[in-house]
This record gives C-alpha cells, structure tokens and sequence, in this order.
C-alpha cells in the first residue's frame, strides 16, 4: 500500500471532517442512523459518541498495521477492527450506561456496517500514518456527531416543543418532526445550508464555480 509520511496540520484535518467532507451533510452517508434514532439531542449525542470512538480507534489501528495488511484481504480486515471496536463500545454501553443503551442498542451494532467508517479507512488510515489517521478519525467522527446533534436539535424542538426534557416552546409542537420522514426532510435543509456556505465562501475569495 502506499504511505504518506508528510504529517498534515490537525485543524485541516478536523475541519476537513465537520465542514467540508461532513459524513451525513456534505456526503451524505450513513444516513439510516442520522433519520432513524435523531428524534432528540441525547440521542443524537449518544450515538455520535459511539461511532467517534469506533472511528478513531480503528483509523488508528488500521493505519498502524497496514504495511500486514494484504490488498485482497483488506476490506474483510476492516470489517473485523470496525466490528471488534463496535464490540468494545457496546458492551461499554450495556455495562455503564444501561438506560441509552436500551433506546439505541442495535444501531450500535449497526455501526459495523456504517459506510463513513470504512471509507475512512480505505481513503485514509489505509495510506497515512497514524497521528493523521487519528485526526481523520476524530474529524469525521466529530462531523458525524455534530450533524446527529443538530438533526436531533431541531426534531426534538418541532416535534416535541421541548430540549433535553425541559419545554421551551410556547405553541403546540409539530408532531411531523418526530416522524421517520421528519429525518429527509431535516437532512435536505441541512444539505441546503452547507452547498450555500461553501458558494458563498467560493464567491467571496474568486474562486471559479
């Protein structure tokens, strides 16, 4: 496989991950978690914690055994360090944090077949060494988590009228948030949002569309 050995600033990297390549906002992946269980910011946080530390760890440990790592096996390798980092997560998650745990136990499992994950891997931690591999993790898995939060931000607001359990709205909550269809529809705006972010920063420093 072939290494890059030239060591990128951390912040590229990290900002890489939340703006510009942001896993659900700006590629559009893993998106059955981010409509599925986004209905609130806990949620949202809960798991976007999780696939921070699957991301990280196997970034890491994939960028350091990657020279062992044969070409034809390298997917079916992939799978196994997502999988046993799911493994250690989930049983984390039963063990300390029971009642988040029980709202969301099978997408944590499901974050074994997340495509953010293992695009990471085969794009990146595959070809870099691991300080840039674990800020790529971090980026993207931080990218993750943050588009979780916001989804989960304003469906909990609309759908409920409330945040984290305390109601702040003074009218009657749009009960169409909370529903699965609510998750597109949320993603779309968000989608929206950032194409028009990146235009306006193209525009502003002349470069051509």
């Amino acid at each position: 496989m072939t290494t890059s050995s030239n060591t990128k600033p951390p912040w590229e990297l990290l900002s890489r991950g939340i703006l510009s390549e942001n896993p659900i906002f700006r590629l559009a992946l893993s998106m059955c978690p981010a409509v599925g269980i986004s209905t609130t910011v806990m949620n949202g946080l809960m798991l976007g914690v999780a696939v921070l530390l699957v991301q990280v760890f196997s970034s890491v440990t994939i960028s350091l055994f990657k020279n062992q790592i044969h070409p034809r096996i390298r997917i079916p390798t992939y799978t196994l360090t997502i999988a046993t980092w799911v493994t250690v997560i989930d049983l984390v998650m039963a063990a300390y944090l029971p009642g988040a745990y029980a709202k969301m136990g099978i997408f944590i499992k499901l974050i074994v077949a997340f495509a953010i994950i293992t695009m990471r891997l085969e794009m990146f931690a595959c070809k870099e060494n691991a300080t840039d591999s674990f800020w790529d993790g971090v980026g993207m898995g931080l990218g993750f988590m943050v588009g979780m939060v916001v989804i989960g931000f304003v469906r909990e607001l609309l759908g409920s009228g409330a945040i984290l359990g305390y109601d702040v709205l003074g009218f009657k909550p749009l009960l169409f948030f909370i529903l699965p269809s609510a998750g597109f529809f949320v993603v779309g705006l968000m989608m929206a949002f950032f194409n028009w972010v990146e235009l306006v920063y193209k525009r502003r420093k002349g470069i051509q569309l």
